[in-house]
C-alpha cells in the first residue's frame, strides 16, 4: 500500500506527496478533481472551483465533519486559487495549506496524478494522509464507472493506523 511520502520544504513546512497512476487521460481525471458532482463523494469539504488564478474559494464543512470532528454546523474556511493549467495543474490555498494537483500523461493514454499537500507540521500531514488515500480509492471507482458503495470517511478511519508515527 502506497501511503505517500513526507518531506520538508525549503521553509520548514511539511509536504505530504502522493503519486497515482490511472489508465485514463488527464482530461477525464481532471473532471473528477474539479467537478462538484464528483468531489462531493471524496473531497473532505464542500467546495466549488472557479478555475481562475486569484479566485476565492470557500470550503464548507460537511455533515460528516460535524459528526466526526465536532466542527460547527456550517463552518467555513477560505482559500484562493494559485495556479490553473486546465487538464494539468491545479494549485490552491486552503487556509494556510497548499494543495498542488498535477496530471502528467504517461505515454500510453493514461496519466500520473501527483498531489502534494503542504502544511505546517508532520502531525497535520499525517492526519490528512488517510483521508487523501481513501479519497483516491473513490476517485479510482468513479473513473472506472464502479459504484461507490462505501463511506470514504469510514475507509479513512480504517487507514489512519498507517499514518501514525511510531511511538518507539
Amino acid at each position: 500500500m502506497d501511503i505517500g511520502s513526507i518531506s520538508r520544504t525549503y521553509d520548514g513546512r511539511v509536504a505530504l506527496r502522493f503519486e497515482r497512476s490511472f489508465p485514463y487521460p488527464p482530461e477525464k481525471v481532471w473532471k473528477v478533481l474539479t467537478d462538484p458532482q464528483h468531489l462531493r463523494d471524496w473531497f473532505p469539504a464542500v467546495v466549488e472551483f472557479e478555475l481562475a488564478p486569484g479566485a476565492t474559494l470557500e470550503f464548507r464543512s460537511t455533515q460528516e465533519q460535524t459528526r466526526r470532528f465536532s466542527l460547527p454546523e456550517g463552518h467555513t474556511s477560505t482559500g484562493s486559487v494559485l495556479t490553473v493549467r486546465v487538464g494539468r495543474i491545479l494549485e490552491y490555498l486552503w487556509d494556510s495549506d497548499v494543495l498542488h494537483w498535477e496530471l502528467t500523461p504517461d505515454g500510453s493514454g493514461g496519466c500520473w496524478l501527483t498531489l502534494t499537500h503542504t502544511t505546517d507540521d508532520e502531525e497535520d500531514a499525517l492526519a490528512h494522509g488517510a483521508a487523501w488515500q481513501a479519497g483516491f480509492e473513490v476517485v479510482e471507482a468513479q473513473l472506472a464507472g464502479r459504484p461507490v458503495d462505501w463511506s470514504c470517511w469510514d475507509r479513512a478511519a480504517e487507514l489512519s493506523a498507517h499514518y501514525r508515527r511510531d511511538s518507539g
